[in-house]
């Protein structure tokens, strides 16, 4: 059984107010693994690279109490320890390199996520900070109380899902599954092809420019923003599309009817063409702009 190896990083202990502790470490890893990390306050970036190793380095906060750094197996675990009371002088940066293979799960409370050449899943969480990563064939989580979150592929099938109360939700050429939801923001899927998308706000407004393929699934809802919808080809099925309070614009198909001559809402149900994909959308405030 591999023994566990472990690293102890421990600020200095003086009477006077402690300096920022450099960190510079290595350890060797399995090439596809697992790195858990946990950082209350300041940033963490991390980085794929070829080496079967993980690297850290930054600058640990003042007051931090040790940065933890072991292995156990194919578990690399980073975490930094602070005084229970919290208070000031935690912030740390990490910057840390990852075999490109590896699994990440990231958890922050007041600091930024940035991620780029992992190929491994992502669970990315932060309370107060900023998610930005890249994504490649794996799944990808990434969630926020507030904050923005943005996601990059490279259009390659897998499942992502985004979601932040207070923040806007990017997801820029990633295929396959995707879920974006905002209680105060937008939501963009930009580019990429989908078998099931579904987008999610409260008050911000919600873009979709991307393919549908076929048989696929497309649910939008929104309850104070407009919803525009721009599909690479023409989206063969059903589409089902009501607003309260807004405008419906189609640039193929039926015209909108009115929901009643005592409201101000409108609705507008059709089949295109012969196949089953499936559109969904519905707004209580705001215009729907439907397109290809």
């Amino acid at each position: 059984m591999m023994k566990r190896l472990t690293v102890f990083l421990a600020a200095p202990l003086f009477a006077l107010p402690a300096a920022a502790d450099e960190v510079d470490k290595t350890l060797d890893a399995a090439a596809d693994g697992h790195v858990h990390v946990s950082n209350i306050a300041g940033e963490v970036t991390i980085a794929g690279w070829s080496r079967s190793q993980v690297e850290v380095t930054g600058e640990l906060g003042r007051n931090v109490e040790e940065l933890i750094f072991e292995r156990d197996g194919d578990r690399v675990t980073i975490k930094v320890k602070v005084p229970k009371r919290g208070g000031r002088g935690i912030e740390s940066d990490l910057h840390i390199q990852v075999p490109e293979g590896s699994s990440i799960d990231v958890g922050t409370v007041s600091a930024d996520i940035s991620v780029s050449e992992v190929r491994g899943e992502q669970r990315l969480n932060s309370v107060s900070g900023d998610i930005d990563t890249e994504a490649d064939e794996s799944d990808v989580s990434a969630e926020a109380v507030s904050g923005d979150i943005e996601v990059k592929g490279q259009n390659k099938t897998a499942e992502t899902r985004a979601n932040t109360v207070s923040g806007d939700v990017t997801l820029f050429r990633v295929a396959g599954i995707v879920v974006g939801e905002s209680v105060s923001g937008d939501a963009i899927v930009d580019e990429g092809s989908f078998d099931r998308a579904s987008l999610n706000t409260v008050n911000g407004d919600i873009v979709f420019h991307a393919g549908l393929r076929d048989g696929g699934r497309l649910q939008v809802e929104t309850v104070n923003g407009d919803v525009d919808i721009e599909f690479d080809d023409r989206v063969s099925g059903r589409y089902d599309i009501d607003t309260f309070n807004g405008d419906i614009r189609n640039c193929y198909g039926p015209k909108a009817e009115r929901t009643s001559k005592y409201t101000p809402g409108w609705e507008l149900s059709f089949q295109e063409g012969s196949g089953d994909a499936r559109v969904s959308i519905s707004t209580l405030n705001g215009d729907v702009s439907i397109c290809d």
